[in-house]
């Protein structure tokens, strides 16, 4: 099934299930930004969103890469399972993570499994039709390997962070890269299992929670998988190291 870039919004909307706010951020995230709304739509002709339950499996490490995956709300695990079925998680991605594209260029197998960790919405982005649209547009093929580079930056830069940064700071950034907003006031919602997170921060799981205390301080407040933060911009500030410049909640 393929379409022109012309495709209606509204039609496209019917056929993928991929909303206006679910294009719009899409439009922001590596793989996709530097497209126009009808490019966009044309790259995705194929592609479908789709709702998983929590625990539910996308593929296994070994199977054929027939797909990539975008989180448009959610949760998901990537982890490699050793011959005596011991899991070892390998990252966790959030809302507007895209993972296992690099598997389809190679156009060989999954190195590593991937399972929800809670209900989901996801972009499904067959393989086949998507290398099709790249090859027979040089500009889509310029923008991806473009979008591709930046993310290997972004990587890059989060594991220097890891090391620069202490771990309520990467506990700070983490919170607002969550955030819809960058200013104001924001509710997200965290993984049950807090260790998945604790894991993508480079932390033990009892750190983690340290981290989440001493930022009460600040007014962020944790309840269960729901995170209440007050003020996004201040949080962003405490991110870079500028604590000393905030007051105690209340003051």
């Amino acid at each position: 099934m393929s379409v022109l870039a012309n495709d209606r919004p509204d039609r496209f909307q019917r056929r993928t299930g991929i909303t206006v706010a679910d294009h719009e951020t899409l439009a922001r995230i590596p793989v996709f930004s530097g497209f126009s709304p009808d490019g966009l739509r044309s790259l995705l002709a194929d592609a479908w969103v789709q709702s998983f339950p929590r625990n539910a499996a996308l593929f296994f490490q070994g199977d054929p890469a027939l797909r990539f995956y975008v989180i448009v709300d959610g949760w998901v695990k990537l982890f490699r399972t050793s011959e005596e079925g011991d899991e070892s998680v390998i990252a966790v991605f959030g809302r507007g993570d895209s993972f296992a594209e690099a598997a389809i260029f190679d156009a060989g197998l999954y190195p590593v499994s991937a399972a929800v960790v809670d209900d989901s919405r996801l972009l499904v982005v067959p393989a086949r039709p998507f290398l099709k649209q790249l090859c027979n547009n040089n500009e889509y093929a310029l923008n991806i390997m473009a979008s591709m580079s930046r993310q290997l930056h972004r990587l890059v830069s989060q594991v220097e962070q890891l090391t620069l940064k202490s771990s309520t700071e990467r506990v700070a950034e983490f919170l607002v890269k969550l955030c819809p907003n960058g200013e104001g006031a924001a509710v997200i919602r965290l993984p049950l299992d807090k260790a998945l997170i604790a894991g993508r921060l480079g932390m033990q799981p009892e750190t983690l929670s340290r981290s989440l205390a001493k930022l009460r301080r600040f007014g962020v407040e944790s309840k269960g998988a729901e995170v209440t933060i007050p003020d996004v911009s201040a949080l962003r500030q405490v991110s870079n190291g500028a604590r000393a410049h905030f007051p105690r909640a209340g003051c």
